[in-house]
């Protein structure tokens, strides 16, 4: 299989750190387009400086979210992704979205899943006193960061730790962990047809 067989879209909002770990990471993949609902992502310059093209599609524009997912959805399959890569994308999906690409979209979460899914993860690890926190890539499913997971990689918590220093170690495992979930669902490692609970 020839790396642009396995076409893969890439969903951001911001500065794009994930993606650049992707696109450096020089996977068995075709990088179709990268799409944020922000003009302002850095991430869209991440990916035009890797050649590779992108669409912005602003959520503000729409009258509600299924318009605006309906809109992103008709985009993303317009190229025929065999895989949906969520690096940052800030945006509660509706379950019409998230069921389309069920088994095809797996996002990054920054906790040791199933604990301390939402937001504010790392604050929430030290104050309940954990001794490690870490990463999680999982499916994506209609249930906010209630996928099966994929991978994941564990940081230690260390005495006089805040969010931010706690948040800086755990981003680089995610740098390190999602290129390497893509590898081994592109190369068929893993089974991309998630397990219904």
């Amino acid at each position: 299989m020839s790396e642009n067989d396995f076409g893969v879209v890439v969903l951001i909002s911001g500065s794009g750190s994930n993606l650049q770990a992707i696109i450096d990471a020089q996977l068995p993949i075709g990088l179709r387009a990268v799409i944020s609902n922000r003009a302002d992502a850095y991430g869209l310059e991440r990916a035009r400086q890797a050649g590779i093209p992108t669409e912005v599609i602003d959520h503000r524009e729409f009258a509600d979210r299924t318009s605006f997912d309906r809109a992103l959805q008709a985009r993303i399959d317009h190229y025929q992704p065999r895989l949906v890569v969520l690096a940052g994308f800030m945006r509660i999906l509706t379950d019409e979205f998230v069921n389309h690409y069920r088994g095809r979209m797996i996002n990054i979460h920054p906790s040791l899943l199933p604990k301390y899914r939402g937001i504010n993860t790392h604050a929430r690890a030290i104050e309940a006193g954990e001794s490690e926190a870490g990463c999680s890539v999982h499916w994506v499913s209609p249930e906010l960061d209630a996928g099966p997971v994929i991978l994941q990689a564990k940081v230690p918590i260390h005495p006089g730790d805040s969010a931010d220093t706690l948040a800086a170690r755990v981003l680089e495992q995610e740098h390190k962990i999602y290129p390497e979930a893509i590898r081994r669902i592109a190369n068929g490692e893993i089974d991309r047809q998630e397990k219904r609970h």
